[in-house]
């Protein structure tokens, strides 16, 4: 039997629902989306393609369950926080399994990264709320002013899909911790985790405080953005729509948690240690397929030692496996889907065309076992300028310049 064959039936429903209310109900239009393992295209299941009226219902629900919830007892909500936790940490290889066929990502990973670090998210905001204290201050003898921190109310959440499980714990947490109740949406590339992850809150809070809506992000997640029932909205993803998220909550006068694109850059000196500056390039870039916000993508280095140095990350990037994320000893899975990979060749072709020199990679893995899915060879590109378009804009896949 293979990986696929054990997932389907051992790991994922057929169909998921959306969960509304403590409930997993069908979408108000009928609409479905598949959803496709990146590392073989094989098709994992399907689910809802929410409508409006299903982000209207999400809303209702939150605001039905935050009348109550926002006067939960300390104790109990980091109860609650702490039994989430725990049920994460019992359905770890189960919840990692789902996120590297949904995602791509190496199954040790997942298994080793982001399962405990969701779960160590919820077990960490249950003993912040147990600290937090208000203030009060004299100010004269007749006066005395007190500070008191207080839920907001039902929070908008939509999350991307780089990081889903752990990108749906960092959303969450918090802001049930706070006393306020939830609407999350995620990537519709990659909704499988966070819906699993759903089955597990439905054992250990109130129905109604967590609502998961899944859809395409250019429908349901833009309405849910401009929808008036929030009163918070946070975001994870591409700075062109964190514009549009900030400028909604702005409109509104509502605050908003924005997370959004980077570029960020290594300085490495000729008195470095050597190794592990060439280890930390490399896994700067190339870890979680370079699908990270803040991956090392720009290498800046010092010029007497800058041939050694790239001749050295030549070598280490070659020696990278590439494979089937459940394998043993995969260090690079396959990128989230055929649009992201194009988006990475096309940005390689156009650093050559503004003059940087390939040095290695810069194509589609399909060799062996990989020629179903959307694999990319580590790329590293040398010789590039600060005003080249690869040093400028966030590329999103594992090319170092």
């Amino acid at each position: 039997m293979s990986i696929q064959d054990t997932v389907l039936e051992h790991a994922v429903d057929s169909e998921y629902k959306l969960y509304i209310g403590g409930k997993w109900v069908t979408g108000s239009e009928g609409k479905k989306i598949a959803s496709y393992n990146p590392s073989n295209g094989e098709k994992l299941t399907e689910f809802v393609d929410a409508s409006h009226a299903d982000v209207d219902a999400a809303v209702e629900a939150a605001t039905k369950a935050f009348e109550t919830w926002k006067d939960t007892s300390v104790q109990e909500k980091s109860a609650i926080l702490l039994k989430i936790a725990d049920l994460i940490d019992e359905n770890t290889e189960h919840l990692a399994l789902v996120e590297t066929l949904d995602n791509g990502k190496p199954l040790r990973e997942t298994t080793n990264i982001d399962v405990p670090a969701s779960a160590d998210h919820f077990r960490y905001f249950a003993g912040v709320i147990r600290s937090e204290e208000g203030t009060a201050n004299a100010l004269d003898e007749n006066t005395l002013t007190i500070n008191l921190k207080e839920p907001l109310g039902v929070v908008g959440q939509v999350i991307p899909w780089n990081f889903p499980l752990l990108m749906a714990a960092w959303k969450i947490a918090p802001a049930i911790a706070a006393g306020n109740t939830v609407v999350i949406h995620p990537s519709s590339s990659t909704s499988l985790s966070l819906l699993e992850l759903a089955k597990l809150l439905d054992q250990a809070l109130p129905a109604g405080v967590v609502n998961v809506i899944t859809g395409r992000g250019s429908d349901s997640g833009d309405y849910m953005l401009h929808h008036e029932g929030f009163a918070k909205l946070a975001f994870t993803g591409s700075t062109q729509i964190g514009y549009e998220v900030a400028e909604a909550a702005a409109k509104r006068l509502i605050p908003a948690t924005l997370e959004l694109g980077g570029k960020s850059a290594n300085i490495f000196f000729d008195d470095a240690p050597w190794e592990r500056a060439i280890e930390g390039a490399q896994l700067g870039i190339l870890f979680n397929q370079g699908q990270v916000c803040c991956a090392g993508s720009r290498i800046f280095i010092q010029e007497g030692i800058y041939d050694k140095f790239v001749a050295a990350l030549k070598e280490a990037f070659e020696k990278v496996k590439v494979g089937l994320p459940w394998e043993d000893g995969v260090q690079m899975g396959a990128q989230v889907n055929k649009h992201q990979l194009s988006q990475i060749l096309d940005y390689v072709k156009i650093g050559q065309d503004e003059g940087a020199k390939l040095v290695t990679g810069g194509c589609q893995l399909t060799d062996n076992t990989l020629d179903k899915g959307v694999f990319m060879a580590p790329t590293l590109l040398a010789d590039a300028k600060n005003t080249m378009r690869i040093a400028q804009e966030e590329i999103f896949g594992p090319v170092a310049t």
